[in-house]
């Protein structure tokens, strides 16, 4: 795994180039250019607005900034995390040209996908910080958590990219797999909802990785809180465990890929 970290850093520039290339693709011919970024978040906004305000109908609970903030804050991250997975299934059997011709780190082309997906984010972030300005969210002290956070989710997303584009080259089916994951994921996800919705139930949402994340997220942010002490050891936990288990394990398989793409 060390020997893979350093040739990943030696490569950096083919990182940064592959990455540059991925957002020309992406953005070429598209005629809402950049506003492409900001679109898929603020139509799952939208989507979980309605979701909540349906819900605090029939709870008879008045929807409040508070409660739009906190989707808006957790759909920017889970859109950046479906939209890194869903170009990371595809990084090795998109690129098959290149895996079979030249050696480089395999890894840097899932990393690619998961850079220009950032880059994306930091753009959708702009226009979130303007929403947090307008509904005086207002800044605490416990904003300092955040990029930790977003390194935790930038960590787990990468190792699990690192599985996922591996398992695709053997088995193509797995990318239809993971497209019908993250299609209900979302249910699945507190990212319309708190997990603390479920009362007693709230540990079993959390244990999804994701989810702990998010909910973190949403606490400093939104509600100026800590993190949850166990919750954030978990989410720290599991981010790197995802990342080292998908690095270990695409290392021991990158030997075969140009045999079986």
């Amino acid at each position: 795994m060390v020997q893979m970290l350093k040739e990943m850093f030696e490569y950096r520039d083919l990182t940064m180039m592959l990455t540059l290339r991925d957002l020309r693709v992406r953005y070429k011919q598209a005629a809402m250019g950049f506003l492409w970024a900001i679109f898929m978040p603020i139509v799952a906004v939208f989507s979980g607005i309605l979701i909540k305000k349906a819900m605090a109908v029939v709870s008879q609970h008045a929807l409040d900034a508070q409660g739009i903030m906190s989707i808006s804050v957790k759909v920017l991250p889970w859109t950046f995390f479906i939209s890194s997975i869903r170009f990371s299934v595809q990084a090795l059997v998109g690129n098959s040209s290149l895996v079979t011709k030249i050696y480089f780190p395999r890894a840097v082309l899932v990393l690619s996908s998961i850079l220009a997906c950032l880059f994306d984010f930091n753009v959708a972030m702009v226009v979130l910080v303007i929403l947090l300005i307008f509904f005086k969210v207002g800044v605490s002290i416990y904003l300092l958590w955040l990029p930790l956070l977003i390194l935790m989710l930038v960590l787990f997303t990468f190792g699990l990219g690192l599985l996922l584009s591996a398992a695709n080259l053997f088995y193509r089916d797995i990318k239809y797999v993971v497209e019908i994951i993250l299609m209900f994921g979302i249910f699945f996800t507190p990212v319309f909802y708190s997990a603390s919705t479920f009362g007693r139930w709230k540990p079993l949402m959390l244990l999804n990785p994701l989810g702990s994340i998010l909910e973190e997220i949403d606490n400093v942010v939104v509600f100026h809180q800590a993190p949850d002490t166990l919750w954030m050891v978990y989410a720290v936990v599991t981010s790197l465990a995802a990342c080292i288990v998908g690095m270990i394990v695409f290392h021991k398989t990158e030997p075969y890929f140009a045999e079986n793409i």
